[in-house]
């Protein structure tokens, strides 16, 4: 009787999320968990995977609407917040899931700082936002650009103010990206 081996890919979720200020659905409130680390934690737990938080050196004001000023100023700007800590490689991954709220129709440009330093070779990227009516924005494009060298293997979209009750969704579509 032959036996067969099962490789397993190994996985990867990066986040960045807001905690503070945030908005939901046409109001504004504080919390202390941001949407996109709900999402993330669930993708992580459907699939196994590691999970690394992006995080800024200088941070966002806490205030929602100077946040949202500086980080259209950012974009403007192209620039690359500096980062507490990013990964030197992420050979050891085949599938990679970046996961950010959508500011100005793409991620937060602190994701670019992560992802533009990285080797995207043969990796399939999978693109993950929460928002408030705006969808994907152009994150699958931008992560094209970014990631050079990789597969955009799959988005998804889910509404910040649904993300703390979205453990079923993420986990089932994270799953099927997978088979």
């Amino acid at each position: 009787m032959a036996s067969s081996v099962i490789l397993m890919s190994k996985n990867l979720v990066v986040y960045y999320s807001r905690k503070g200020e945030n908005y939901f659905g046409g109001s504004i409130r504080s919390v202390s968990k941001g949407n996109t680390e709900y999402v993330a934690e669930y993708i992580a737990e459907a699939v196994g995977a590691d999970i690394f938080e992006i995080e800024t050196v200088s941070e966002y004001p806490e205030d929602y609407m100077r946040c949202t000023e500086a980080a259209k100023a950012e974009l403007r700007d192209g620039a690359r917040p500096e980062l507490k800590r990013t990964l030197d490689s992420i050979d050891g991954y085949d599938n990679v899931f970046i996961c950010g709220p959508c500011w100005w129709g793409t991620y937060p440009m602190a994701v670019f700082t992560f992802v533009e330093g990285l080797d995207w070779s043969g990796k399939k990227v999978f693109a993950v936002m929460t928002h408030e009516g705006s969808g994907l924005g152009s994150s699958e494009r931008d992560l094209r650009k970014a990631c050079k060298g990789a597969e955009i293997a799959g988005s998804m979209a889910i509404s910040g103010s649904q993300a703390q009750s979205s453990r079923k969704k993420a986990s089932d579509w994270a799953k099927g990206c997978l088979e």
